[in-house]
């Protein structure tokens, strides 16, 4: 791909030489209006340069897990090494920040710009300006900066203000730092050799590949274990409405992208969920849970309606330090419906 990308560069800056330059040197031609405003990428951040489009929340969520979540996560919580894109709120004060959309990118342009411009990862600038809105729109979500209702477009770009946006100074370096500047920089009888003085703290940094490429892959839970699903009686004061089962099942395509419910269930990035309505926390065999959940679990947390309810509301609030990153159902009745969804498998 870089070398794809550098020949790429290296014949488009051939066409566009000035023409001046061309005449004199003889090399390529002016640049045509349509080649400039095809790497004419640029968006401000007071949204100039924005196309016409729009996208939601629910739309980027699907364009998401089809083109970014395979590095990014589901949930844009990161695949090992790969970016990080939600959480780490409150944390640039510490010694190993998180730095993320919505805890240290000042402006939403730079998110939309870079979508736009650079992924996805192999294959960049294949993506419309509609599903750079909604993916957009999608991330926004994963840092609990939006609703799930809410709808990015060129015209409510500007009603969106991150966090940190005012976390930032204008680079005065210019100025500030001219005095260590070396007016004479040594270009004979410098020193001998150079020497490390420092070395960076964290080094875990960089991405694994395979030689396609992809990122490489975590290993995964033992499936066969993962698919015991939970052998204790669980009593149920009755059987689940059966509209409510419905509108649950609709609701359950928020959480099916990383758990699983069925004969046939496997746990993927979350555990099978089978039975989970009355079952102890962690009870899924053969799956790694986080360590706040297991301290849950050691301290007998029993997942039933209320619970349940409490978690999927909010689950990085109710439990902090669990896996799973996905903000939560807003409205009561999905929840509500979900739960009565899981119920009718755990008969």
């Amino acid at each position: 791909m870089a070398r794809r990308s550098i020949i790429a560069a290296g014949a488009f800056a051939l066409a566009a030489v000035s023409p001046a330059v061309a005449e004199k040197y003889g090399l390529g031609r002016p640049a045509l209006p349509e080649e400039v405003a095809a790497w004419d990428l640029d968006v401000a951040p007071d949204g100039t340069g924005l196309p016409a489009g729009s996208g939601d929340v629910f739309a980027g969520e699907e364009v998401f897990a089809e083109k970014c979540a395979v590095c990014h996560g589901d949930f844009a919580e990161g695949v090992g090494n790969w970016p990080k894109l939600a959480g780490g709120q409150g944390t640039l004060d510490h010694d190993d920040p998180l730095k993320t959309v919505g805890s240290y990118w000042p402006y939403l342009s730079t998110t939309w710009d870079y979508v736009n411009r650079s992924m996805p990862f192999g294959n960049a600038q294949s993506l419309s300006a509609d599903e750079v809105y909604a993916i957009t729109a999608y991330i926004l979500y994963s840092n609990d900066l939006v609703d799930e209702e809410f709808v990015l477009s060129n015209e409510t770009f500007m009603d969106v203000e991150l966090p940190n946006a005012d976390g930032f100074i204008l680079d005065d370096r210019l100025e500030a730092e001219k005095h260590f500047w070396n007016p004479e920089p040594c270009m004979a009888d410098c020193k001998d050799s150079v020497e490390i003085t420092m070395r960076a703290l964290v080094l875990d940094v960089t991405p694994e590949e395979d030689s396609t490429g992809a990122p490489a892959e975590t290993a995964p839970p033992d499936e066969s274990a993962a698919e015991q699903v939970f052998d204790e009686t669980v009593e149920t004061t009755a059987v689940p409405d059966p509209e409510l089962v419905a509108k649950g099942e609709k609701a359950f395509k928020k959480c099916k992208a990383c758990h699983q419910v069925g004969d046939n269930a496997k746990s993927k990035t979350g555990p099978i969920l089978n039975g989970i309505v009355g079952a102890p926390a962690g009870h899924a065999e053969g799956f790694r849970y986080s360590k706040a959940m297991k301290t849950a679990a050691e301290g007998g947390l029993v997942w039933d309606e209320a619970e349940l309810a409490a978690f999927l509301a909010k689950p990085r609030k109710y439990m902090k330090g669990t896996k799973m990153s996905f903000a939560g159902l807003k409205k009561d009745s999905d929840i509500e419906a979900v739960i009565a969804y899981l119920q009718s498998y755990s008969q």
